[in-house]
């Protein structure tokens, strides 16, 4: 696979020539599995089963043992115990939380949050200032400034249960003029900016001056902008750095990056236009059999039918012969993973961009030319994707690649995916990020899960709702493409647990996947919860992981953890001036988090009030 062949390559590269043919076998391997194997393989390897989880505490576990064939000792979790949720926390830390929750719903605060805490420091001074902020929202949000200033927090939260991933948060300040500026001179090449005439690009994946500033209408994610290849340089050594705090701090950990960090957004943006327009190719000629109303993976072409189809179109190659080539057994059909496979045998990045011309019946450049500097570009992020996901596995860490806007996402997640190919073959070292707010969402869940049983890879994910709607909703409307949003909460809803439990009945049949719920919904917990039962699957053999951003939904994180499960914190670190972009999300998101759920504060008052009349007001967590 040329992505596969890529990643290894350059890590080894001279600085010129890199030289892809090395593995070019393992890529006809990889072929021949997608077409003609569609049997299960299931690794031998333990060593993800048996990572280390914090005793259970018996305060908040409750236990009943059933029996029955394929069930386990039933776990339940009761979310509604406060002395339980905060016996990690002392009762100036429940005070806390309760002012910046309580701050965090009046409109005008959160509004205005940026400059009142300029107005702030200006009145107090540097010092003064972060001492306050230390005492209330960075205390709250953030670990501490650098990864020995966090080290007691993640011992501490270990010592209950609950690891972390580790998130160096920091962000530059930039005005939006600046960020739309950097954007568009990143996102569009050499060859766009000097064209004239017709452009046969597609507007979802092209570069908009409005739109440029992606900070805009999202609360739960951190924005990188491109400036040059040396700050792509950078990001990856504050990654790296991450990393190894994260491998030194526990014997489980995470870490999390980004991939607009990495590189030059424009490689991101065009190869996701290229993955589209072959998938909605595919959907054509799927329907052109009469099976466009079918699920994503059950979809499978027939050759014969697909050659005359194209032919009646006008098309003059041979695409039957695509995949005679490259294929020794063949049943006569396809599917989506085996048409994918006609873009993998690529010797250069820029071959990657090539899509399918029925006219011409043949591949076509997505665009004239590259520059060289684009080429290197593009060679050099996927360079650093290698040098973190090498770093991971050796210091013991799992790689989290955080999803983005659906325009980069497609490009996003087939590279993550190329990292799992070569990463997750013992064990889950990278971890892919599905956003169910998405329409597509379970089909893509569905064809890398299918793709990993082919090839006997750990499929590991993280599922999550979405912190892009707003931004991408404005922008499908203003620009004039399809919603790519579920229409409602509740479609969303169903979506994830759709998601999830696929997943989960993967893990009970095959033990071969992984799935990190990071979910701040209760009932989407205990929806797990009562599915792992069902299934029995034991929290112990750490297939299934729960996540939350620090600082919220204590009340969920800890007794699960303190019940074995395997849970995690969101850990954000950084110094606190270049964190306060990060802090004022949290604080829009908290708005709405607060204003809909009061459950977190009833159980803090709950449990402050217990203290206070049980004589415990001065009570000190022990570890």
């Amino acid at each position: 696979m040329s992505y596969v062949k890529t990643v290894r390559a350059l890590t080894r590269a001279a600085a010129a020539d890199i030289h892809f043919q090395r593995l070019n076998a393992f890529s006809i391997r990889r072929l021949r599995s997608t077409v003609s194997n569609t049997t299960t393989t299931t690794s031998t390897s333990t060593q993800a089963e048996q990572l280390d989880v914090s005793p259970p505490s018996a305060g908040s576990l409750a236990r009943s043992e059933t029996s029955g064939p394929g069930r386990s000792s039933e776990t339940s979790v009761d979310f509604a115990q406060s002395q339980e949720a905060y016996k990690s926390k002392d009762s100036l830390e429940l005070l806390r939380s309760l002012v910046v929750f309580r701050l965090c719903s009046f409109d005008f605060l959160v509004d205005k949050n940026k400059e009142i805490m300029d107005l702030t420091k200006k009145i107090l001074g540097q010092r003064a200032f972060e001492l306050l902020m230390k005492m209330t929202f960075y205390g709250q949000f953030v670990a501490g400034e650098d990864h020995k200033a966090i080290r007691p927090l993640l011992r501490k939260n270990q010592a209950f249960g609950v690891g972390s991933v580790l998130d160096y948060s920091v962000e530059e300040d930039i005005s939006q003029e600046e960020a739309e500026q950097k954007e568009m001179d990143s996102c569009v090449s050499a060859v766009e900016k000097e064209r004239v005439g017709v452009d046969h690009r597609e507007k979802k994946y092209k570069a908009y001056k409005q739109f440029g500033d992606r900070r805009g209408g999202v609360t739960g994610a951190r924005t990188y902008f491109y400036a040059d290849e040396a700050k792509c340089d950078q990001h990856m050594e504050t990654f790296l750095k991450c990393i190894k705090a994260s491998g030194g701090s526990s014997v489980d950990g995470f870490s999390a990056i980004k991939m607009t960090a990495l590189g030059r957004p424009q490689f991101l943006l065009q190869f996701s236009e290229v993955l589209v327009r072959w998938r909605r190719f595919f959907n054509f000629l799927a329907a052109q059999q009469g099976k466009a109303s079918m699920e994503a993976l059950e979809q499978k072409l027939e050759l014969q039918q697909l050659q005359e189809v194209l032919t009646k179109l006008g098309a003059k190659g041979d695409f039957y012969g695509w995949f005679n080539e490259r294929k020794q057994e063949s049943l006569g059909t396809i599917d989506m993973l085996d048409w994918n496979s006609l873009i993998d045998d690529r010797t250069k990045i820029s071959d990657l961009l090539v899509v399918p011309n029925v006219e011409m019946g043949e591949l076509e450049p997505l665009l004239d030319q590259f520059t060289i500097e684009e080429e290197k570009q593009m060679k050099r992020m996927l360079q650093r994707m290698d040098i973190l996901a090498t770093h991971a596995q050796e210091h013991g860490v799992r790689l989290m690649v955080d999803a983005e806007q659906t325009y980069f996402q497609p490009a996003i997640s087939r590279l993550t995916l190329e990292m799992q190919r070569l990463y997750n073959r013992k064990k889950p070292v990278i971890f892919n990020t599905y956003q169910c707010y998405l329409k597509g969402a379970y089909d893509n869940v569905t064809m890398d899960l299918e793709l990993s049983r082919r090839e006997g890879w750990r499929f590991a994910a993280k599922l999550v709702r979405g912190a892009y709607m707003y931004q991408e909703r404005e922008r499908a409307m203003e620009i004039g493409y399809e919603d790519p949003i579920n229409p409602n909460y509740e479609s969303t809803n169903m979506m994830y647990h759709r998601c999830l439990d696929y997943v989960l009945d993967e893990i009970a049949s095959n033990r071969n996947a992984n799935v990190m719920v990071a979910s701040h919904n209760e009932d989407t917990v205990k929806h797990t919860l009562r599915r792992m039962n069902e299934l029995g699957l034991v929290p112990t053999k750490n297939k299934v992981y729960f996540g939350q951003l620090l600082g919220m939904c204590d009340q969920i994180s800890f007794p699960l953890g303190q019940a074995g499960y395997p849970v995690y914190k969101y850990v954000p670190y950084g110094p606190v001036n270049e964190v306060i972009p990060y802090l004022s999300r949290r604080a829009q998101e908290n708005r709405g988090f607060m204003k809909g759920a009061l459950r977190e504060r009833q159980l803090l008052w709950k449990e402050l009030k217990r203290r206070l009349f049980s004589g415990e007001i001065f009570y000190r967590p022990v570890y």
